[in-house]
């Protein structure tokens, strides 16, 4: 007994000590990146996985090695999850390291997080209104010398320096903040936005336990290399939208305090406005139990709060409309989604797709004050039922309402994971890690809207095959323990 007992202890410690050796594999092409360069200015996400950029193929191969051989101990370490860790605080120090090792990973797949600083910096530095001055616009007006700003630089060449923001007021205080704390420095702009990132993903693992009391989620969520790419190696702000979501689901249930709730929200919708799909929920659930009358008032009042919330920051960049711009700049993109295929493969692609999108606005609008009404009128209220309802709504959200869909908007989804059923707390695991694998096809060939299509279908089919297989099988690992 004692001798099988100590080849499985060792067989838990391997699980850590491979997922960990699989981290430090994803960063090595990194810092072999860095020792060489000693900069990530003009650094281009081209590169398949910062090796050499002759023969793709091998390089995508290689990365897809790595990921399988991390998705390996991921699954293995949620499987023995309870026979592993001893208690919550192993479970948070594993989380911690691996998660550290990936913010040494240069964004090789997105290089948003330039332009995140960039326009920080125009703020911060230069006092500029990013909602209504461009990088590009800034410096060719102005013919301003950034030689010894490499933080402006490395902004005025990424893909977005010609557009204004698209974010709401609250990112473009982080940013500024961030760049502000960067004197200038592309590498250090960089670090500690990833620290940031890192900063906030654990928050977010930490809030997915204090409100599910079970350390499976922390680990899904905590661990998923999804999660880890997109939010920590690629630096997407898609991660702080989800930090106050789930400090707003905290605050509902855990603390019952609606006004922090509601101002968690209102931050999160700042960010990104999707966020406001949640503001219904939370209103008419908090006063559940009392009379239709104040039901309806209260709804009112809350709706106020949350619009008034959401409206300061707004005050410090306002001058007309044009602040709102961004929505439509997003929305009138078309990339990677249903929308693209749709723009390759049909007769009179932009008329199609604008008559689909609008008329799938139009459903969605109505079945959510549907559901809205629905809820208010209905005095027996599971929250568990209605985060699953509210899911679905996100899901219908991603899809057919966002013609420029990410494959990292799926973020969004993890705040849910918790009151889902078995199959559809893997399934939007799978769908999540299936994005990883569709990208290939733009590590293979390159950054181009045109291969949108291929990791569409890839993604589509992977996730219709994820459902049939999810649908027989018998998926009890959830339920089991904490």
């Amino acid at each position: 007994m004692k001798i099988k007992k100590e080849i499985f202890n060792k067989t838990n410690l391997l699980y850590i000590i491979g997922i960990i050796i699989f981290s430090i594999l994803f960063a090595i092409p990194s810092i072999k990146y860095m020792l060489v360069n000693k900069t990530v200015l003009n650094f281009k996400n081209e590169f398949c996985f910062l090796l050499d950029n002759s023969n793709r193929i091998v390089q995508t191969f290689i990365y897809a090695v790595i990921l399988m051989g991390f998705l390996t101990f991921y699954y293995f370490i949620i499987k023995n999850r309870n026979k592993i860790f001893k208690n919550i605080k192993q479970v948070f120090t594993l989380i911690f390291i691996v998660s550290s090792i990936f913010i040494f990973t240069i964004p090789f797949m997105s290089s948003d997080v330039f332009y995140y600083l960039g326009i920080g910096r125009l703020n911060s530095q230069y006092g500029q209104n990013p909602y209504y001055v461009t990088m590009k616009q800034y410096v060719e007006n102005e013919n301003l010398n950034i030689d010894n700003d490499t933080v402006m630089q490395e902004g005025y060449n990424s893909y977005w320096a010609d557009t204004t923001v698209v974010y709401g007021p609250i990112w473009t205080l982080i940013c500024s903040f961030i760049s502000m704390l960067s004197l200038g420095n592309i590498n250090f702009g960089l670090l500690l936005f990833k620290i940031a990132n890192l900063l906030a993903h654990m928050i977010c693992t930490y809030l997915i336990y204090k409100i599910s009391k079970k350390k499976i989620f922390a680990l899904l969520y905590g661990l998923n290399p999804f999660i880890l790419i997109e939010g920590l190696v690629n630096v997407h702000n898609d991660i702080f939208v989800i930090l106050f979501i789930l400090l707003a689901f905290y605050q509902l249930i855990k603390k019952k305090n609606l006004l922090f709730s509601i101002a968690s929200l209102a931050i999160a919708t700042d960010i990104k406005y999707f966020a406001v799909l949640l503001l219904p929920f939370f209103v008419i659930y908090y006063y559940r139990n009392e009379k239709l009358l104040k039901r309806t008032l209260m709804c009112m009042v809350n709706g106020m709060i949350f619009a008034l919330i959401v409206a300061i920051p707004y005050l410090l960049y306002i001058q007309d409309m044009q602040v709102f711009m961004g929505i439509n700049t997003q929305r009138g993109k078309i990339t990677k989604g249903l929308y693209l295929f749709i723009s390759q493969y049909f007769t009179y692609p932009q008329d199609l797709c604008n008559m689909l999108s609008n008329f799938a606005l139009y459903v969605f609008v109505l079945a959510y004050l549907y559901k809205c009404l629905n809820l208010l009128l209905n005095s027996k209220i599971i929250f568990r039922n209605e985060m699953q309802h509210l899911y679905l709504f996100i899901l219908a959200f991603l899809f057919l309402l966002i013609t420029n869909f990410q494959p990292w908007y799926l973020i969004w989804l993890s705040p849910f994971v918790i009151w889902q059923k078995s199959k559809n707390i893997k399934l939007i695991i799978q769908m999540q890690i299936l994005t990883l694998f569709s990208n290939m096809v733009f590590l293979i060939y390159s950054e181009n809207y045109v291969y949108g299509v291929p990791f569409f279908v890839t993604f589509v089919v992977g996730t219709l095959i994820c459902m049939l297989y999810n649908k027989k099988e018998k998926i009890i690992y959830v339920k089991e323990g904490k």
